[in-house]
């Protein structure tokens, strides 16, 4: 009997304990962050950033990551453009713009004035798209194309889809808007609603969307590289696709700096909840720094990408998880690894890191469940789960360093990148602040797979840019706008946060952390009012068909336009920024630059919104015709650099032989540095002139069709 009840005790004890471990890793996983951002990847003209939790607004940085919260402004004459992975979001000209809530399956932005764009690839069952307004909401029900404007009054929506489905939710009113249709809705408490078809109207605006998305339907890049990383499109533009015997078809990007690494061009910002993120200064900048791995292969940094999404039915696919730098940190006497609690540096040290590997396990620094860990590593690489856990279990959960690893990356020359704390925590350009490491030191040095914890300063929330003279009007800050669902309330601000991540002992605030910080809800959101119940007028209920979130078709074909869900179909000049052929040229030397005007606006950019005049020899055919010359043209250049790489290998191995001094090293570092930096201007010379000739096919009239030949028939007979 007694016996009988100490095995009960047991039994008792286990379940209660089960109990209590239920509750505990159900919170984890509610305190793991989103599993993507969105990318600010295009900005031209006057485009301010304000990042949640703060009142000050900067200027926009392209490649920063956006999430919940943050807001963004674009003055006159000014686009911008994000990406999510399966939507692009771009914006005009006098827009306000506002990220409501951004997580794995919900996507709430908040139009006060001005025009959207949005292009959605994929939609599941369980993602919801809305974009709300001063005077509706808007649901977008499947993946399609949707233009969204408000006028600059605030009393006025105008929803156009060009191809897809949504809802518009307002005054107590529910519309369906249904493919090639365009809603104008007058009013606030009542709406005032008037669907037509739409007429094919477009502006300079739609235009230079439709290039922006024959970008992204072309890639070639998506052939090697699943479709949801984030900024995989301009891969094609700045570097190439090669096959190496170990790690697969890799890219290389064509840079043209001696010496290059990864995470060394670009500057660290603190964004919530992830902490330190890194933010690279050049235009192909985010798929390689946030997803896969690098590696060296024939003395050339290589990027191993995430897999591409399968295309076999029934095959698992899980989305890749972005992480805010795939690194590890160096350790050490001089390097600021263990820091002390509350965020302080010790005097004299230096923060220290070098890219992962293929096969290398990432640990976050911020809070995350166990799946979350294994998630993140198995998108982005090759490893086994069982490896991961090891990690988890020593890093996470025992707090322990993993000490018998050997990361391929940090005994290679060049490789490790290193800063003083202050450029580190003050989103300072680490190019421009970078430290000189002995390498004998950091190939034996202690590594620590997680960020140093400090708490951050309110320049690293802001990052690099600089405080905007460009403000929205005032009704962009008060302007209600209505919502069907209901966001979650706004960041606390960063003067709460900083003091709880000091509190903290320097590290990221969980999920649940923040909510405890965060103001109430009831008077969270001023400037939000929830829809009333809405009641679907019978007039709209055509064509509505059961399970509107499922896609039409899937997209697991990539890259091959029958694929596509109605691509667009019409072509101008991409706009640039600070070239005239739509390319930039901020990951090259300045000498290296072509002279541009300041203003350039000849490189086929919109200048309004005025109507636009299409070209008359506009067709797939000839589209397809120009996008694989560029495709040649590409490889053709890739393999000439590919030659160069290579010879200048040879000549540092021969140098290296004779044991030249350092001057002997210099001099031919700079010659390699001359020979790419020349190659560089021929290939963009040589894609310039390409594109120049496919502007002059696109502009002649098209050929009127050949006549079928006569038949020859035979001569009349005379008459007798």
């Amino acid at each position: 009997m007694k016996r009988h009840s100490l095995h009960l005790v047991s039994l008792l004890g286990l379940a209660l304990a089960m109990a209590c471990l239920i509750p505990q890793r159900a919170a984890a996983d509610e305190d793991d962050p989103p599993g993507r951002v969105a990318r600010l990847g295009f900005v031209r003209g006057n485009v301010s950033f304000e990042p949640a939790g703060t009142e000050d607004w900067v200027s926009a940085v392209i490649n920063r990551p956006l999430t919940t919260g943050d807001k963004l402004w674009n003055d006159n004459d000014s686009f911008s453009e994000l990406h999510l992975g399966s939507a692009s979001i771009r914006l005009g000209s006098n827009t306000g713009f506002n990220f409501l809530n951004l997580t794995d399956n919900m996507t709430q932005v908040q139009l006060t004035e001005g025009t959207l764009n949005i292009r959605v690839r994929r939609l599941g069952d369980d993602e919801t798209f809305e974009v709300d307004t001063p005077n509706l909401a808007f649901t977008l029900l499947r993946p399609g194309n949707y233009k969204v404007n408000v006028n600059e009054a605030g009393d006025a929506t105008v929803v156009v889809v060009r191809y897809g489905q949504g809802e518009v939710t307002g005054g107590g009113s529910a519309y369906t808007i249904h493919p090639r249709e365009v809603g104008t809705f007058h009013g606030t408490d009542q709406i005032d609603a008037d669907i037509e078809s739409w007429d094919n109207s477009s502006d300079d605006f739609d235009e230079w969307c439709s290039e922006r998305d024959r970008r992204i339907d072309n890639s070639v890049s998506a052939r090697y590289v699943s479709n949801d990383v984030i900024g995989y499109e301009d891969l094609d533009e700045y570097g190439g696709w090669r096959p190496t015997a170990e790690y697969g078809t890799i890219w290389f990007p064509h840079v043209a700096v001696v010496g290059w690494a990864p995470y060394h061009y670009g500057h660290w910002a603190y964004i919530a909840p992830w902490g330190y993120t890194w933010v690279d200064d050049a235009p192909w900048g985010f798929a390689p720094f946030h997803y896969g791995r690098w590696v060296v292969v024939g003395g050339v940094w290589g990027w191993v990408p995430a897999p591409p999404r399968p295309v076999v039915a029934g095959v698992v696919y899980v989305r890749p998880v972005y992480a805010p730098a795939l690194v590890a940190w160096v350790g050490g006497p001089h390097f600021a690894v263990g820091v002390g609690v509350g965020g302080g540096f010790a005097a004299g040290v230096s923060v220290g890191w070098f890219p992962l590997g293929p096969r290398e396990v990432y640990v976050p620094s911020y809070h995350v469940s166990r799946n979350y860990v294994n998630n993140i590593n198995v998108t982005n690489t090759t490893v086994n789960t069982t490896v991961v856990n090891n990690y988890y279990n020593t890093t996470v959960i025992n707090k322990t360093t993993v000490n018998n690893v050997t990361y391929v990356n940090q005994r290679v020359p060049g490789a490790v990148s290193a800063t003083t704390p202050r450029a580190f925590t003050s989103a300072q350009s680490v190019s421009k602040n970078a430290v000189t490491v002995n390498a004998r030191e950091v190939a034996t040095a202690q590594v620590v797979a997680t960020t140093p914890t400090v708490a951050p300063s309110k320049q690293s929330v802001l990052g690099s840019g600089a405080t905007s003279t460009v403000h929205p009007p005032r009704t962009f800050e008060t302007r209600a706008v209505v919502a069907k669902t209901t966001p979650p309330p706004p960041a606390p601000s960063f003067a709460k946060q900083q003091q709880a991540i000091q509190a903290n002992g320097g590290k990221p605030l969980a999920i649940s952390q923040m909510h405890q910080i965060q103001p109430e809800t009831v008077q969270a959101r001023p400037t939000v009012k929830i829809a009333p119940p809405a009641k679907p007028l019978a007039t709209q209920n055509k064509g509505v068909e059961s399970n509107p979130n499922r896609p039409v078709t899937t997209n697991n074909g990539v890259n091959k336009p029958g694929n596509t869900v109605n691509p667009s179909s019409k072509a101008v000049n991409p706009p640039a920024t600070t070239t005239n052929n739509g390319k930039p040229f901020s990951d090259r030397p300045p000498a290296s630059r072509p002279n541009i005007p300041a203003n350039n606006t000849s490189a086929g950019y919109p200048a309004s919104n005025t109507k636009t005049v299409i070209p008359t020899n506009t067709s797939p055919q000839l589209d397809q015709k120009h996008q694989q010359q560029l495709q040649d043209l590409r490889i053709q250049q890739d393999l000439e650099r590919q030659k160069v790489e290579q010879q200048q290998q040879k000549d540092k191995a021969a140098l290296a032989k004779k044991a030249a001094d350092d001057a002997a090293q210099q001099k031919l570092n700079q010659q390699h540095q001359q020979q790419l930096e020349e190659l560089e201007k021929k290939h963009d010379a040589e894609e310039a002139k390409l594109r120049q000739q496919q502007q002059v096919e696109k502009k002649a009239p098209p050929k009127p069709p050949e006549k079928p030949a006569k038949e020859d028939k035979p001569p009349k007979k005379d008459k007798p």
